[in-house]
């Protein structure tokens, strides 16, 4: 399977501005501000999409899931400075703060959508 160079900028510009700062948010909230900086949250995220394209190119499956997760926390636990665990918290958090914001939009979409139409 190629990679397509000019979907993958897509899709690191995307998702710096979705993932970061939720990333950054859980950061914060369990590691504090000194450790988790928001530049950093943008380089978990940069380097993250590329090894995970990278690695989702060479393996399928549950293999690559299972690759690609060990790279995320990996990046998460090297850049916020912290343990395995708190790695994982870290990502935990993050997605479910992003869930949160999703539904909120989502409600507050549906209400507009109500009201115009």
């Amino acid at each position: 399977m190629a990679i397509n160079l000019d979907v993958l900028v897509i899709h690191i510009i995307i998702n710096i501005i979705v993932i970061s700062p939720v990333l950054w948010l859980a950061g914060v909230v369990l590691v504090g501000g000194r450790k988790a900086k928001f530049t950093d949250a943008i380089w978990i995220t940069v380097l993250g999409t590329i090894v995970a394209t990278f690695f989702g190119a060479l393996f399928t499956g549950l293999i690559a899931t299972i690759i690609q997760l060990i790279l995320w926390l990996a990046l998460v636990k090297h850049f916020f400075d912290c343990g395995w665990l708190r790695a994982l918290a870290i990502s935990i958090l993050a997605v479910v703060i992003f869930v949160v914001i999703v539904t909120i939009l989502g409600l507050i979409g549906f209400v507009l959508w109500s009201i115009w139409f």
